[in-house]
């Protein structure tokens, strides 16, 4: 399993626009879902403020990188469309499942 970690800060206001975007039935997983070997993503908030982390799931390497490969236009447009919904976004890292 390969798995990508990014945290968000959404813009003081955005809060549900970035959950609806972000978050299980949101834009991004619809993307993903068109990808084979695609098993998920997880929206978590922290309690008591506006930070979240997303964790997307993959059943490989290969996997999310041939996906990222055939879709880059796609990928960047999405970025793009809700970059003004944060005021930060950090990839935390990508790792495999020992």
């Amino acid at each position: 399993m390969y798995i990508l970690l990014w945290q968000f800060r959404p813009k003081p206001g955005f809060e549900k626009e970035f959950e609806s975007a972000y978050g299980p039935g949101g834009d991004w997983v619809r993307f993903f879902r068109n990808g084979d070997g695609y098993l998920g993503t997880k929206l978590l908030k922290e309690t008591g403020s506006a930070f979240y982390i997303t964790i997307d799931e993959w059943s490989s390497k290969e996997a999310y990188e041939t996906f990222r490969s055939k879709h880059e236009a796609r990928y960047r447009e999405l970025d793009q469309q809700f970059e003004a919904l944060t005021s930060s976004e950090t990839h935390l890292g990508s790792f495999s499942l020992l």
